[in-house]
């Protein structure tokens, strides 16, 4: 555990920069500047389906996609978002920021993947690169928890964002080994069945991606964001009771107006894949607590499951109001 804890504490400390608080008293005024460290893709949609519900409740929202989770995760400590998507754990424990996880957007359903010409099992990535979606990510704490477990290191890890982008790397053969979702494991299997391996996982549990927010804005702008997570787990519950239902919404709200034919087939497909990955109540204590574990074992977070307190790294009081008010399933 020294070396992956050692290791998430480099990063940690290269991306940490001063707290400024930036943003205005008259916060409501202003809009809701939402950072992606991501591009717009089928991953996304369900949240940009989720932001324009939101804006029809009154909620005016920027959205910004930017190069990486680490940038965006910078820019909402730095006051230049407001709300970012991600896993801050690492963050919020190594560099206390003023920041605080307020949703649940995804658990991890992720599958660790290996070109067999070069590789077979755990073993033979042991001083061998691979690829991970962004540093603190969810990805990157599986294949650190699996190194430790299979007692190997990897030479080095490459950022990538993207499942797809991912999916894509190992088809072209710029990548040997790395992680992807359902649809990039749907889109491996059909396309080379005889070239990829999945390497077993076992007991994984936690958030792949998470809502996070200045805790200023937070308490400036509580019935905002009470809109957009009401908007957020009502998409949810719609989408994982009937997966078709983010194709009818994409058309609805004209999104990813450039998304190929071949993107669009994919939609239904990946949502059905990531149903039983979407979080019907918004994640909260039991989700803060299951993170805890794995994160710890992961070397993501220091001390011990038990020892770590919900309110440290979680703002509950918005999802608990909007649970009030939608009842849990």
């Amino acid at each position: 555990m020294g070396f992956l804890a050692d290791r998430m504490r480099r990063r940690v400390a290269v991306s940490a920069l001063a707290l400024v608080a930036a943003l205005p008293a008259a916060a409501s005024a202003d809009p809701m500047r939402i950072a992606f460290g991501d591009i717009a893709t089928i991953e996304t949609l369900g949240l940009l389906i989720a932001i324009e519900r939101a804006k029809e409740q009154g909620v005016e929202v920027e959205p910004t996609f930017l190069k990486s989770e680490d940038i965006a995760a910078q820019a909402v400590v730095s006051g230049q978002a407001d709300i970012g998507i991600g896993g801050p754990y690492a963050l919020l424990q190594k560099v206390k920021a003023a920041i605080r996880i307020f949703l649940q957007l995804s658990e991890l359903q992720m599958y660790p993947v290996v070109n067999t010409e070069f590789y077979k099992d755990w073993a033979d990535l042991d001083g061998q690169e691979i690829a991970v979606h962004s540093r603190g990510s969810g990805t990157e704490a599986i294949m650190q928890m699996m190194a430790d477990r299979h007692g190997i290191e990897y030479s080095s890890i490459a950022y990538v964002p993207g499942a797809e982008v991912r999916t894509g790397a190992l088809l072209q053969g710029n990548v040997k080994a790395t992680i992807v979702d359902s649809s990039g494991k749907r889109v491996l299997e059909a396309e080379a069945p005889d070239r990829f391996a999945f390497l077993p996982l076992d007991g994984v549990e936690a958030t792949d991606e998470a809502m996070f927010a200045n805790t200023s804005y937070l308490a400036e702008n509580p019935e905002d964001v009470a809109k957009l997570v009401e908007a957020v787990v009502t998409t949810w519950r719609e989408i994982a009771a009937d997966p078709s239902a983010a194709v009818r919404l994409r058309e609805q709200y004209n999104l990813l107006p450039d998304a190929t034919p071949e993107m669009l087939a994919e939609i239904e497909p990946y949502y059905a894949g990531m149903k039983d990955a979407l979080p019907l109540n918004g994640g909260g204590e039991e989700a803060a607590r299951s993170d805890f574990a794995f994160y710890t074992a992961s070397g993501a977070l220091e001390g011990k499951p038990e020892d770590l307190k919900v309110e440290d790294f979680w703002d509950l009081s918005v999802l608990n109001g909007a649970l009030g008010k939608l009842g849990t399933q």
